[in-house]
């Protein structure tokens, strides 16, 4: 088995890994200051399309992580960057917050209800069952179905939310069709924030607290994959899928001398 190359370049999701219901993991800030002194190409991931690049950039500096905006990847710019290249300039009905409907109107789409390309689902706190039932006509209509991410719940400090893929389920079962997801596990995601840092992945990492979304992704894009155990995954968990992470450290922390 070939050796593989050194690790010239990191990935990263965010919430889990360096930071848990808005407070910094331990060992987090020596982990991005490293990286920043580095000067090694690196970006901080995100499922969550609620908030724009520049929201993620203020909240992390709140607590004390300094992550430049160009170092944040989201879920809704993947989503921009996969339509921009598939349908330049089209239209799209949305269901999200600023940092989707954001995303979409950079690359030049026009956010519509009438006759729209496609319908774009992302997270948001307040799902209507108006949109949704627009939504569904749309989708009926001709309209093509995409949403951000297949997280079917979501953190909180009251506990679990229901999310993108739990109401995607609920637009697929009134309409027969399936949303081609955006966000992780798709590797699309991984590649596509590889390319705007000029890196590759033979020698990058992904750092993830699930199995099902970034060890998933990081493995299907050819990444070394590090798992920690700070966020939604367990030790007995790892044992259930038919595939493993590179390797599995308890935090962040361990990870700040591999820089």
């Amino acid at each position: 088995m070939s050796e593989r190359k050194p690790i010239e370049s990191w990935l990263t999701d965010m919430d889990g890994v360096l930071i848990h219901e808005g407070v910094p993991i331990p060992g987090a800030d020596a982990f991005v200051k490293k990286l920043r002194d580095s000067e090694k190409p690196f970006l901080v991931l995100t499922n969550n399309s609620i908030y724009t690049a520049r929201d993620l950039h203020a909240r992390l500096r709140r607590m004390g992580l300094d992550v430049p905006v160009e170092n944040i990847w989201t879920s809704a710019l993947a989503t921009a960057k996969f339509l921009d290249d598939q349908r330049p300039g089209g239209t799209a009905y949305v269901i999200g917050e600023a940092g989707l409907t954001t995303a979409l109107h950079d690359i030049g789409y026009v956010l519509t209800d009438h006759e729209p390309d496609y319908v774009v689902l992302g997270e948001t706190r307040t799902y209507s069952f108006e949109a949704m039932t627009k939504a569904v006509r749309l989708i009926r209509g001709g309209a093509r179905f995409i949403a951000t991410n297949p997280d079917e719940t979501g953190p909180s400090t009251e506990g679990p939310l229901p999310a993108t893929g739990a109401v995607a389920a609920l637009i697929t079962k009134a309409t027969g069709k399936q949303p081609y997801f955006a966000g992780k596990p798709n590797p699309l995601m991984m590649r596509t924030g590889l390319n705007a840092i000029g890196a590759h992945s033979e020698s990058s990492a992904m750092i993830g607290d699930r199995m099902d979304t970034d060890v998933l992704a990081g493995l299907e894009a050819g990444m070394r994959t590090f798992l920690v155990l700070t966020g939604l995954t367990t030790p007995e968990e790892v044992e259930r899928y038919p595939y493993r992470p590179s390797e599995i450290v308890d935090s962040i922390a361990d990870l700040v001398d591999r820089v």
